[in-house]
């Protein structure tokens, strides 16, 4: 079990030179990710060279520093001033209005799109700014954002959901077709609660309607900046040729291939955004090469940290890989016998662990199947088992210190990853892991 206590020295060093020493994220990364490498004895510098390289050509690695230069970018023209104003001009009124919208357009898109770190990416590129536009601090709109990137695995049909209904295991005992409805009730259970703590932070934060004296009529803002609106464009334009009717006909016409296999969301959503505020913010940017040295100096600083913090959670994902994480959880998983309930906790516990420095999709390839083989030994049906696990795997995005999701999150709003932590444990990973138990054990029922 060399892995198993890995990840736990991996935490635990992560907390004590983040929390202990007050050091900031991104050498606590560092350090866990060594400390990771020592339990792999003699083969040391393979498994951390090995491991560092793959993070390197991670695409939400790329992605997350994307965004935080459109960020940079987009703050420098009216662009983003005029997208909210419109915004305001709409729910402006309600209170805590851009929490709320962040969350019911996380789990919009999440339904589509099924990517954490894109929903994420997508979704806080408009509602982050318009967060903090509110006096709502930028840890809060960061932890937000990161919470809804689950909503892509809890509904159907999710890449991760294929890879667990294709494994031999779960497919010998049910469906593709059994689990569609019941995996919706499961993501209408946590987009629901998603939306309770929404009410709660709003609440417990005191985040206030807009002044009304800051409100303009909708007519005036669309008037003075409706283009801004084009910035959906860059969301747009990628999910149409990937999914839906265009999709097909583009896949018929090529051949039979996939567009989601050839277009990442990920890679191009950010990639189209930025050339729409390169277009539309022209006038208000350098039109020399020093202005625009000046400006790329500007953005420079920004991206230390979090560059820094994203290569070091996946060079530790794939180090803890390489140590037989996935395996060693499973053999644990496996020799539990305990009552429904307790088997439920269990099973949760385990897949959010793996979770952590795993995507959803690995999770699930790596112990989804005897996580529903475990539920359903304990009593559970098949079906309801399957949308139990995918739940518990949800917690991707919102379980520290890897989850990608925190990490796209926080460069858009400029914050230290790390004080999104306790936060997106609080509102989102360990209420998930409850639900995911309740579904298991038909407390809450798909």
């Amino acid at each position: 079990m060399i892995a198993v206590w890995a990840l736990g020295c991996y935490i635990a060093a992560i907390l004590l030179w983040n929390t202990v020493l007050k050091r900031n994220i991104g050498e606590a990364l560092i350090v866990g990710f060594l400390v990771t490498g020592l339990f792999s004895g003699g083969d040391i510098l393979h498994v951390l060279w090995s491991s560092l390289a793959e993070a390197m050509r991670e695409e939400v690695t790329f992605a997350a520093l994307a965004f935080v230069f459109m960020s940079y970018v987009l703050a420098r023209t009216p662009v983003l001033d005029h997208l909210l104003d419109i915004l305001n001009s709409l729910l402006g009124r309600l209170r805590g209005g851009p929490v709320y919208t962040s969350t019911v357009a996380a789990g919009v898109f999440g339904a589509i799109a099924h990517v954490g770190a894109a929903v994420t990416a997508a979704v806080g590129s408009v509602t982050i700014p318009w967060m903090k536009r509110s006096r709502i601090s930028g840890e809060l709109a960061a932890t937000v954002a990161a919470g809804g990137a689950g909503m892509g695995v809890t509904f159907p049909f999710s890449s991760t959901m294929f890879i667990l209904m294709g494994s031999a295991g779960v497919a010998s005992v049910v469906s593709t077709d059994d689990v569609v409805l019941p995996l919706f009730l499961g993501g209408l259970w946590c987009l629901g609660y998603r939306l309770v703590a929404a009410f709660v932070m709003v609440r417990r934060h005191g985040i206030q309607a807009v002044d009304t004296g800051e409100l303009k009529p909708l007519r005036r803002t669309l008037g003075a900046g409706w283009t801004s609106l084009l910035l959906f464009g860059g969301i747009a334009v990628p999910l149409l040729l990937t999914r839906g009717p265009l999709a097909g006909a583009l896949g018929r016409w090529t051949d039979g291939v996939r567009m989601s296999d050839v277009i990442s969301l990920i890679t191009w959503i950010p990639v189209l955004m930025i050339a729409l505020v390169l277009v539309l913010g022209r006038r208000h940017l350098p039109r020399t090469g020093k202005g625009w040295w000046d400006l790329l100096g500007g953005a420079a600083p920004k991206f230390g940290v979090l560059g820094v913090t994203i290569v070091a959670a996946f060079a530790a994902a794939g180090a803890l890989g390489e140590l037989g994480l996935p395996e060693q959880l499973t053999e644990l998983l496996s020799g539990v016998d305990a009552p429904l309930w307790v088997m439920a906790l269990v099973v949760g516990v385990l897949v959010v662990g793996v979770a952590i420095p795993l995507t959803a999709s690995a999770t699930m390839a790596a112990i989804g199947p005897v996580a529903v083989s475990a539920l359903t030994g304990a009593g559970v049906s098949p079906a309801t088992a399957c949308v139990a696990v995918l739940i518990f795997a949800s917690t991707e995005g919102a379980s520290p210190p890897s989850g990608a999701p925190i990490y796209v999150a926080s460069g858009i709003a400029g914050v230290d990853p790390s004080r999104t932590f306790v936060p997106l444990l609080t509102y989102y990973c360990v209420p998930i892991l409850l639900i995911g138990a309740a579904v298991a054990t038909g407390v809450l029922p798909v």
